[in-house]
């Protein structure tokens, strides 16, 4: 039998692409032909995992589709429908038989639907169930459709066989073949699940080989504790100037005695304000291979993304909680109920005190043993989800021999 040909769709987002590095390897690790349809700047990444790199925004850039659309990530409704003809001409010629994309790729849900191959959806997110959340985003956050997104919608139901598209089609996308959930099972309930059914865990963190790789000692200055703060980067699209307010809190309150390790996100900072925190003691810089980062850190001060907080895990970090948006507050109560993490607000986006700062990190200090026990039990859930990924991909696999 000749090896399937997969199709692999990722968006132009780090924190949602670094998820399916995984899934890439284990879909060549079995043989399969993977064709990774992603930004340029992942193509080591997806060659390094076995696939093969394809170019899906170099000729295409979502800006030309839509540029006005709020939440950003709607636009990659209105990009779906925009160039889906396009790229449904190249997986054909491909000879591609199953389509695996990560939800934000609505393209690859589209061209899946109207080539008529199955397809398999990887929910890089922690329990975030499509209607509660897009009920959270009406009520919280500017939304603005554009007549292209509206119209997109409409070719997205009538040309590609979407009936249920809509402008939050990127995260509500689920498959009905197969949903993969970036989490080991404990992270949710079976009755959390229920929604993503069928779903299968496995997992956030790279392969093995990527996770057991050398790393570059990080940036941290003099003193102890080792303090490493990330906020990821979609923080920055919408509260550039709230993310700014916590890292310079962080810098001041921490920056003299401890090696304070801050990383900006890419987001472009004023340089006056990146000098303030210098100043108090920290080391700025624009990106910080988390990884590595976390390799060396005493404490990890964290909006909670999904990838960041599974490495922390991982590499047995206590985490000091600031979440921003979607599955981040519960993320962050996760972690507290799970003795992995200490809140530093009592809600989203609330104001950075100095005193909440100087608390957790002394805590933290004083409970090191207790925070080690709680990292090494959620360790081994880690673990535990990575050697079972081949039953995953088994399942995954499945669909393109049907």
């Amino acid at each position: 039998m000749s090896a399937p040909v997969v199709a692999v769709f990722a968006p132009d987002a780090a924190g949602h692409f670094a998820p399916m590095r995984a899934v890439i390897a284990g879909l060549a690790g079995q043989g399969a032909q993977v064709h990774v349809f992603t930004a340029p700047r992942y193509a080591r990444d997806v060659e390094a995992a076995g696939g093969r790199f394809v170019d899906l925004f170099g000729r295409r850039p979502v800006a030309d589709a839509d540029d006005e659309s709020l939440p950003v990530v709607s636009r990659w409704v209105t990009y779906a429908a925009h160039y889906g003809e396009e790229v449904m001409r190249e997986v054909r010629d491909l000879g591609a038989s199953l389509v695996v994309y990560e939800t934000f790729a609505v393209i690859g849900r589209a061209v899946a639907c109207g080539l008529g191959l199955p397809y398999v959806n990887v929910t890089i997110s922690h329990n975030l169930a499509p209607g509660p959340y897009i009920e959270s985003l009406r009520r919280e956050r500017p939304i603005v459709t554009s007549e292209r997104c509206r119209r997109a919608v409409e070719v997205l139901r009538e040309r590609f066989g979407m009936a249920d598209a809509s402008p939050f089609s990127y995260i509500d996308g689920l498959s009905p073949y197969l949903n993969v959930l970036t989490e080991p099972p404990q992270w949710t309930t079976q009755e959390e699940r229920r929604v993503f059914e069928p779903c299968a865990c496995f997992g956030s963190l790279p392969p093995p080989a990527v996770l057991d790789a050398p790393r570059p000692a990080a940036a941290f200055g003099e003193g102890e504790p080792k303090v490493y703060a990330s906020f990821g980067t979609v923080p920055w699209w919408y509260w550039p100037e709230l993310a700014t307010d916590a890292l310079e809190t962080v810098a001041q309150t921490l920056g003299p005695t401890a090696s304070v390790l801050l990383t900006l996100g890419g987001a472009d900072v004023a340089p006056e304000r990146v000098e303030a925190m210098r100043r108090a003691g920290a080391v700025v810089v624009p990106y910080a291979d988390t990884y590595g980062a976390l390799a060396d850190a005493d404490v990890f001060i964290t909006s909670h993304g999904v990838n960041s907080t599974h490495e922390a895990v991982h590499l047995g970090v206590p985490m000091l909680s600031y979440p921003f948006h979607g599955d981040q507050p519960g993320l962050a109560d996760f972690c507290r109920r799970h003795g992995l993490a200490l809140p530093l607000v009592d809600s989203p986006r609330a104001p950075l005190e100095p005193e909440a700062l100087v608390a957790g990190t002394a805590q933290i200090e004083q409970q090191r043993a207790q925070f080690g026990e709680a990292l090494a039990r959620a360790r081994g859930w880690e673990l535990d989800v990575i050697a079972q990924r081949d039953e995953v991909i088994d399942r995954v696999l499945a669909f393109a021999q049907a």
